[in-house]
């Protein structure tokens, strides 16, 4: 491990200077490769830093008791001998985790798709909840939301809502989000009072740039027509709404938000790069989503992994069997009890393997 981390510092300090040469300054491209190298390597080496520093700090407090013989001196030396060896446990664990393979999509911004599923109108207006409670759980890291997509009811919910969050470490916080979100309640369009249980899927996609996937002109169809509103209805007369068909694949992708036709082009482009990138992923996984698998889900769509409980104001994480009675705050945007959970559960999972 130590030797990894040797290579490292030393790729480190290359990458410094490389970002301060005016030759590579010049060079954006180039300058931009770096400085996104120069930043993954940066929490590592800080650590890394820390526990050579503490490391020396013991060596030295050893040196100290072999040679001092007052025992009030000697009591002081180890007892701050043995903060140190427990700061250096700390470290080398956390050593151990910040060289564990890292997602290559961490640090991205998001794309959320989320749809109604089972439930109706219901459903539909659970998908506004979600939508409310990741905007909410942006707001909070600083990160800025962009609605990409809508298709609303008339009663305020949403078939379908597609958003983007910009943020340093978007993907990272919220991959673990992807798959079916369960709802157990008495629907506002339910006149006997009774509890229904409904849900709504969550797809959570790193934004895909023009550098990760390479989309031919001549493999897509643009078509243009106008922008609806509930029900179905007509809700202008310019053809601003852009549809555009992949045609290898036969994805497609709609944005109707925006009156500018440019600029709904350009979203839909935006969540067609972020599908086809999910699709070359979810292609190449093999051996890491089985074991992604095994204790925080697949992220597949179709996978239960949550359910919020409103008479019980419970909600429950099935993958990690986690429950909190905050159900209130957990919908205010309250989700990082949860995300740390599986973050740390993944974690484990991944030493587990390493260690094996």
């Amino acid at each position: 491990m130590f030797e990894k981390l040797q290579q490292l510092e030393e790729r480190y300090e290359e990458l410094n200077r490389l970002i301060s040469d005016p030759e590579v300054i010049a060079n954006q491209s180039e300058w931009q490769k770096h400085t996104r190298a120069h930043a993954a390597l940066e929490e590592v080496v800080l650590v890394y830093r820390d526990y050579q520093q503490i490391q020396k700090n013991i060596e030295e407090n050893e040196e100290l008791l072999e040679s001092q013989q007052e025992q009030d001196f000697r009591e002081l030396v180890e007892t701050d001998l043995a903060e140190l060896e427990e700061k250096r446990e700390a470290l080398a664990e956390k050593l151990k985790i910040l060289l564990l393979p890292r997602d290559p999509h961490d640090e991205k911004n998001v794309i959320i798709e989320i749809r109604g599923g089972t439930g109706g109108e219901e459903a539909a207006l659970f998908a506004a909840d979600l939508l409310k409670m990741y905007h909410r759980y942006a707001e909070k890291k600083g990160w800025k939301v962009e609605m990409l997509s809508s298709n609303y009811t008339d009663i305020g919910g949403f078939k379908e809502v597609i958003v983007m969050i910009e943020g340093k470490g978007a993907y990272s916080r919220l991959k673990f989000e992807s798959g079916v979100h369960r709802v157990q309640r008495i629907p506002v369009t339910e006149s006997g009072g009774r509890i229904h249980t409904s849900a709504a899927t969550v797809a959570v996609l790193p934004e895909a740039e023009e550098v990760d996937v390479n989309i031919n002109p001549n493999e897509i169809r643009i078509d243009l027509f106008c922008s609806s509103g509930p029900g179905g209805q007509s809700v202008n007369t310019t053809q601003s709404a852009v549809r555009i068909t992949h045609l290898s694949t036969g994805l497609v992708v709609s944005c109707q938000d925006e009156k500018s036709q440019h600029k709904n082009k350009d979203k839909a482009m935006k969540v067609l790069r972020a599908r086809l990138l999910e699709k070359v992923q979810e292609e190449q996984t093999g051996e890491t989503a089985q074991a992604r698998r095994i204790m925080v889900g697949s992220g597949d769509r179709s996978e239960r992994i949550r359910t919020y409980n409103f008479p019980q104001g419970r909600v429950t994480d099935h993958r990690i069997g986690l429950t909190s009675y905050r159900l209130e705050d957990v919908l205010l945007g309250e989700l990082d009890e949860f995300i740390d959970a599986l973050i740390t559960t993944d974690q484990a999972e991944k030493l587990k393997r390493v260690d094996s």
